[in-house]
């Protein structure tokens, strides 16, 4: 009896054991460098949103881009253009800023980053500011040492 009552103690703490190791964060951690990097392009390509300049802005996207946008479902590259390049055209003088602080980064192994924030858009509409917060997940591409943004989830609209 005390021989199976000290197996099932031993079976029960192994097993404690080994779940409690399973829950344990394995996540790389983002580098100084890595955050530094994302921010920066976050940076670039929201200066060509802002300036409507599509030959910045278009170059910074792979062209398998996938778009996805919880109210316009998922867009192609050329579907993502067209919408820019009419975006681009109009009066509104719509901008986006990043929301201080919400800026997160993290490292996919042997492909790039992963940028989660929010961010704010603002345009004039029948003479009044317009401001929308929205939250988005990136995934940038390193390819031949450039970023580029491959899949684009837009939500919480």
């Amino acid at each position: 009896m005390k021989i199976r009552l000290l197996c099932c103690v031993t079976f029960l703490f192994l097993a404690v054991t080994n779940i409690s190791q399973a829950q344990e964060k394995k996540v790389a951690p983002t580098s100084q460098e890595l955050y530094n990097e994302i921010a920066a392009m976050d940076t670039v390509l929201f200066d060509a949103f802002n300036a409507k300049d599509m030959a910045k802005f278009k170059p910074l996207f792979t062209e398998d881009l996938e778009w996805y946008q919880d109210n316009g479902g998922l867009l192609s590259y050329e579907t993502v253009f067209t919408n820019f390049e009419k975006m681009f055209k109009n009066e509104n003088k719509l901008t986006r800023q990043l929301v201080k602080d919400s800026l997160e980064v993290h490292p996919i192994k042997d492909y790039g980053a992963i940028e989660i924030g929010v961010h704010q858009f603002r345009h004039m509409e029948n003479g009044k500011e317009e401001i929308g917060t929205f939250k988005f997940v990136m995934i940038w591409k390193k390819v031949n040492n450039q970023w580029k943004l491959s899949r684009v989830i837009s939500y919480d609209h």
